[in-house]
Parts: structure tokens; C-alpha cells; sequence
């Protein structure tokens, strides 16, 4: 769930501005899981631009003290959000940790870096949600943990019905700064793409696994 839409469609534009988000339903992207795909998602690049990042941080860290209170951390997902995490963590005072997909099989064996204490509230940063899946891994391995996780935020959902299931299966609340939804309406209003391409980019997002590009 988006927090508002001005919040959806300006997070959507800037993405676009700085190529964080592709569209491209002619040539379509190839995912590591095989699914071929009109657009591709890479947020870790909004890093690189001080201004668009510092939007991004501010408006995360506003929206999670609106919606959550002040957490006792902040834990992000390994890697794509460690960046943003910890920029949202400076930005609210608090300690950063961050969540690998598995622990590590060397040293300590960590699977959360960082210091945490059993019964610590803590809020979820993520870059961008698919299906839920690597999310809700983090989630799980901080709840194993002894946390109580408030809610995940993300930059960005592509919206699929599987994780919206995902995420009310593990019981656990998603806030999103940004949709496909406004994403699409955003590159209409702006002529990134055609009318005649949003039928290609709708019916992508309705079954993405068994979409065929041509």
C-alpha cells in the first residue's frame, strides 16, 4: 500500500529521471528468475544523486514515524537496501543493522549484522518488493531473533497479487512509496511511453511469469 499518491507519483518520477526504473516493452528485460520483463528495477542508483537519495531518505523516515512511531532500529535487507537503510537511520537517530538472505558460514556465523536485544521494536527497509520472498526472509530471521518487526517500507512494488498474499501470510504490514500503478501513469503523462505500450506494461503486471514479450 502506497502512503499517499502525490508521495507515489513523485517517487515515480524521479526513478524515471535518474534510470533507476527502465521501461522498455519492446526490447524486454530478462530477470535472474527467467521471467522476461518490460521493466527493470535498480534503486541502489538513486544513491548517486545526493538530491534524489535525500528525498528518498527524508520522506522513508517521515512516513515511518507517521505510521509506526519511532522504532528502537532499523534493519535493512541485504544488499539493495543497506544504502537507503542506513540513510534512514542517520536521518532518525537510530541504530542500523542489516539482514543477509542466509547466514554467513564463516566467523561469527551472522545472518543479522549489527548489535540487537530481544524485544526491540524495529521497521524494515527494503528497495523494491517483487514477490515478497526476500523480503519476508529478513523478517523471519529478526523475528527468530527475538525482534518485534513493526512493518516493512519500501521504495518501490511491481504490486503482484503473490505478494500482497505473501505479506498477509506472514502477517506482517507493507508501506511503499511508489506503485506500478502510479509508475505507469507517471510514464504516460510524461511521454516516457505511448498509450499503445500500456496494454503490453498492464497485462506484464497481471501474470508476469507466463508474460511472452512478443
Amino acid at each position: 500500500m502506497i502512503f499517499n499518491k502525490h508521495t507515489a507519483r513523485k517517487t515515480a518520477e524521479v526513478l524515471l529521471q535518474v534510470n533507476a526504473i527502465k521501461l522498455s516493452p519492446s526490447a524486454p528485460f530478462t530477470w535472474a528468475s527467467g521471467w522476461k520483463s518490460p521493466i527493470y528495477c535498480d534503486n541502489r542508483i538513486i544513491l548517486s544523486f545526493p538530491p534524489i537519495r535525500n528525498y528518498i531518505r527524508e520522506t522513508m523516515a517521515k512516513d515511518i514515524e507517521k505510521q509506526y512511531g519511532k522504532p528502537d532500529v532499523i534493519a535493512g535487507v541485504a544488499t539493495g537496501a543497506i544504502g537507503i537503510g542506513m540513510l534512514v537511520a542517520e536521518y532518525l537517530g537510530l541504530p542500523f543493522i542489516y539482514v543477509r538472505p542466509e547466514a554467513k558460514s564463516h566467523g561469527r556465523q551472522n545472518q543479522i549484522e549489527g548489535f540487537v536485544q530481544k524485544g526491540q521494536n524495529v521497521v524494515v527497509v527494503e528497495d523494491l518488493i517483487s514477490t515478497g520472498k526476500s523480503s519476508l526472509n529478513a523478517v523471519r530471521a529478526l523475528r527468530e531473533a527475538g525482534l518485534n518487526v513493526k512493518g516493512m517500507i519500501a521504495i518501490f512494488t511491481y504490486g503482484f497479487n503473490v505478494a500482497n498474499e505473501n505479506f498477509e501470510k506472514e502477517n506482517v504490514t507493507l508501506q511503499t512509496l511508489s506503485n506500478y500503478e502510479s509508475l505507469i501513469e507517471q510514464a504516460v503523462e510524461t511521454n516516457y511511453v505511448s498509450q499503445s505500450e500500456v496494454k503490453t506494461l498492464t497485462d506484464w503486471n497481471a501474470n508476469p511469469s507466463e508474460w511472452n514479450a512478443i
